[in-house]
């Protein structure tokens, strides 16, 4: 069963799984490129970049699947709106406790602001086909639907 706006939400996905697969791929490549934008010294274990690069194109893989599937994806794409708010507020204290400058917050706009509203509208889309899902795997299981009288 189709998802209102599948198409752009398609369309989103896949761009959101390019995106992470480049970033994390190139996160592999030179891990230290976010401390050099920001004028940040040197991490001395670039090894927890490249690990957040590899963490990061995973995610694009599940993007994809979102893409390929958008009728299914409502758990993945939670799961990503969640880190692209948590992250945002990770840096926010580590800004403000002045561990890192402001200047490190390039990686927030392409990482998480821009997902924001598309992610969001697709979890909109997509809750009803899953809260259906749920529902039908509860009875499947022979547990009493919430909205069913006596329940």
């Amino acid at each position: 069963m189709p998802i209102p706006r599948q198409r752009l939400h398609r369309t989103v996905f896949l761009a959101a799984a390019v995106y992470n697969i480049a970033w994390g791929c190139y996160a592999l490549l030179d891990p230290q490129w976010v401390f050099r934008v920001a004028d940040m010294a040197a991490q001395n274990h670039p090894q927890i970049f490249m690990t957040l690069g590899m963490v990061l194109g995973l995610y694009g893989v599940l993007y994809l699947d979102v893409a390929l599937r958008p009728a299914s994806g409502f758990l993945i794409a939670a799961v990503g709106l969640a880190g692209k708010i948590l992250g945002p507020l990770g840096w926010l204290w580590l800004w403000s406790t002045d561990q890192w400058p402001f200047e490190s917050g390039v990686i927030l706009v392409t990482n998480d602001v821009i997902w924001w509203f598309p992610f969001t509208l697709y979890l909109r889309d997509a809750w009803p086909l899953w809260l259906a899902e749920m529902r039908g795997m509860r009875n499947a299981t022979g547990t009493a639907d919430a909205t069913e009288p006596g329940s």
